[in-house]
């Protein structure tokens, strides 16, 4: 008998925001890296989102560029240290469905299995959190206890769909019969690979290409959660142009 899983895309899907841009504010509150590179190269654009004038995936392009550059050369034990407290101070900052939907899995021996962009060293730590089966995220390379400033991604659905090969033959799953749960267009494939996709609090491109996919809008199950309700949507739900 063939194992049923559920893989889960970490931000705007578990967490309510970045961790990696949690770990970057975390590593500016320390002193671990100058904030002047921040107001110099993200301010505005963060600003630009947080007032609805932007597009808040240009920040965290922003943003993931600087964080990678500003890693190069750290040591991991700063980096671990500041992890911790991400874990510590903000893990339980979560979407209720989605953390009810992981201790459901896991109640029914489900394999549970997060696939993040995220950097490897935070998605390893919240998969402990929430005791997940497996996890993985985007490879920071270290050379000598020192981040090298390579990055194997795992933020585009290319590279979770090569991810959910590994983990089919690694844990005998019968994508047929399992779950997946994403946000954003990156997470298309991982969707349309299961009999069961959710997608929480979609993006606007999410939200369009599931519409127009006769695969996926079948099957495809929206969840939006705002506030202190939780409610489904039809895949073809009218989008207001503002």
């Amino acid at each position: 008998m063939r194992n049923i899983a559920a893989f889960f895309d970490i931000d705007g899907t578990l967490y309510r925001d970045s961790l990696m841009v949690e770990h970057f504010k975390k590593l500016i509150k320390y002193d671990i890296i100058d904030q002047k590179a921040w107001y110099d190269n993200a301010r505005d654009a963060f600003m630009n989102w947080d007032k609805r004038q932007g597009n808040y995936d240009d920040y965290l392009d922003d943003v993931c560029n600087l964080y990678v550059e500003s890693l190069i050369g750290l040591d991991k034990n700063y980096i671990d240290f500041t992890s911790d407290q991400v874990i510590k101070l903000k893990s339980d900052r979560v979407y209720k469905y989605t953390r009810s939907r992981i201790k459901w899995h896991l109640e029914n021996n489900h394999i549970v299995i997060f696939i993040s962009g995220s950097p490897d060293f935070l998605v390893g730590k919240m998969a402990e959190k929430y005791n997940v089966t497996d996890f993985i995220g985007s490879n920071y390379v270290f050379e000598n206890g020192t981040f090298n400033g390579t990055v194997i991604p795992m933020w585009d659905s290319k590279s979770k769909n090569t991810a959910i090969d590994d983990f089919v033959k690694k844990y005998n799953i019968d994508l047929s019969i399992s779950y997946a749960y994403g946000d954003t267009n990156g997470d298309i494939n991982m969707l349309r690979r299961v009999g069961n996709p959710i997608a929480i609090n979609p993006t606007k491109e999410l939200l369009n290409h599931i519409a127009k996919d006769p695969v996926i809008s079948n099957a495809a199950k929206i969840v939006v959660e705002r506030k202190d309700i939780v409610y489904s949507l039809s895949p073809n739900v009218d989008i207001l142009s503002i």
